[in-house]
């Protein structure tokens, strides 16, 4: 009878454990990665955070996007600031100002989903899983706003992993690894790349082609820049891009024609200015000839900002122009771009896109996001480039229409600096002349 009452005890306590892992193989996938995230910044997740983190990772990469969606609203609010602790540990360190009762205010300020990101890199390719998972919720931002706290605290550590200081500056060459050289032709985000036979172009004696890449991630060119050796400033670049191989001695200038960001992930991780500033270091010890950088930039918006003004506005911001000479710009379409009408307009045209990259503004910065990167680094704007870009997204984005900025080496950090703290627009003489 005894024997009979084990064997049943047992059978019922196998029954248990049987359902009870069918439940948890059938639970909600945001809960389960949820409660995972749970203990691995738990003591648990000291002793056992990469394999935590590991089984995190495997069931986050099988979930598809709505498991996603749900993960990071319930993440975002299990892991945020809990505001009625820092209140008394404000109180606290007020009452008794020394260094442990800042430490404990540091911590519940910081909360503890950034805790959670530096515990999740602990896992093998933790650092590459991590910057795919932001661009999931970069994703998600739009639809949910809260979620911006949860993006802060990815972008706060991204700064400090991505320091450039960390990252190392490589010259793209023809032989450069295979697999390198086709996620350059995957994330070229400026001018598509069609080809390997394209890219080689690129790669030509007449050209150079830099990219970050970070110690762990060393196949994965984070951001890259490419430059052509000029005569004087480059203007089109169906020449720079599809031209044919210069004379390299018959040069004294370089123009930046593409600075792409290759990882999504990465978004709004300050890299392309180092970028750039870098660059312009290696070019000047390794070719002394070169004495004039100049950029040949994209204007992404500007034909849909155009065609959202009214006749008025035109009217006005051109003054003594006749403003109807641009209005068949609203009324054409990509098949039927017409550079030679364009360029017999163009100088109707400069002063609309003259003013639009320097009046008009959001908090008091223009509203052109590559005018303000470059702004921001210290360059000037030095000429406004009509049929400066004859593909189809050219005409798309600005009407063909590109733009010249100058990093006069010597003043790029008064530039800087009187742009940020002044917002005074630094624009060269030769421009405002003809505009």
């Amino acid at each position: 009878m005894l024997g009979l009452k084990k064997f049943l005890t047992f059978v019922a306590d196998k029954g248990k454990s049987f359902f009870g892992n069918l439940f948890t193989r059938k639970k909600d996938t945001a809960t389960h990665l949820t409660e995972l995230c749970e203990q691995l910044t738990s003591e648990d997740g000291v002793v056992s955070g990469i394999t935590i983190a590991r089984e995190f990772w495997n069931l986050y990469e099988k979930s598809n996007l709505e498991e996603k969606e749900k993960f990071f609203l319930e993440a975002n609010k299990k892991f945020k600031p809990d505001y009625s602790l820092i209140s008394r540990a404000c109180r606290d360190f007020i009452d008794n100002s020394n260094q442990i009762t800042l430490e404990n205010l540091n911590q519940l300020v910081e909360g503890k989903r950034q805790e959670l990101i530096r515990r999740l890199n602990l896992a093998p390719n933790g650092t590459q899983s991590l910057v795919n998972m932001r661009e999931d919720l970069i994703y998600f931002l739009i639809k949910h706003q809260a979620l911006k706290d949860f993006d802060k605290d990815f972008r706060h550590l991204f700064r400090s992993w991505f320091n450039p200081g960390f990252l190392k500056l490589t010259r793209i060459k023809k032989e450069t690894d295979s697999d390198i050289l086709q996620k350059i032709i995957k994330n070229e985000r400026v001018h598509e790349i069609k080809s390997i036979e394209a890219l080689y172009r690129r790669l030509e004696n007449d050209r150079l082609f830099y990219a970050y890449f970070h110690p762990i991630l060393d196949k994965e060119p984070l951001i890259f820049v490419q430059v052509a050796f000029t005569k004087g400033v480059g203007t089109s670049i169906q020449t720079i891009t599809e031209g044919g191989v210069n004379n390299t001695e018959d040069y004294d200038a370089v123009t930046f024609y593409s600075i792409s960001n290759s990882n999504k992930g990465l978004q709004g991780i300050t890299l392309g200015n180092f970028l750039i500033k870098r660059v312009v270091f290696e070019i000047q010890q390794e070719f002394p000839k070169v004495k004039n950088f100049f950029t040949l930039s994209p204007i992404p918006g500007f034909a849909n900002w155009f065609n959202k003004q009214s006749e008025d506005k035109i009217k006005k911001i051109l003054k003594n122009d006749d403003y109807k000479k641009l209005m068949f710009l609203k009324e054409q379409d990509d098949i039927n771009f017409n550079q030679y009408k364009i360029e017999q307009n163009k100088q109707a045209l400069k002063k609309i896109v003259y003013h639009y990259l320097v009046e008009e503004k959001i908090n008091k910065k223009p509203i052109n996001g590559v005018a303000c990167f470059h702004l921001n680094n210290g360059a000037s704007i030095y000429d406004i480039v009509v049929n400066g870009n004859l593909s189809i997204n050219g005409f798309k984005e600005s009407f063909g229409v590109m733009v010249n900025y100058y990093y006069e080496l010597e003043k790029i950090v008064q530039n800087h600096e009187e742009f940020v703290k002044k917002n005074k627009i630094s624009i060269m003489e030769n421009l405002t002349k003809n505009v």
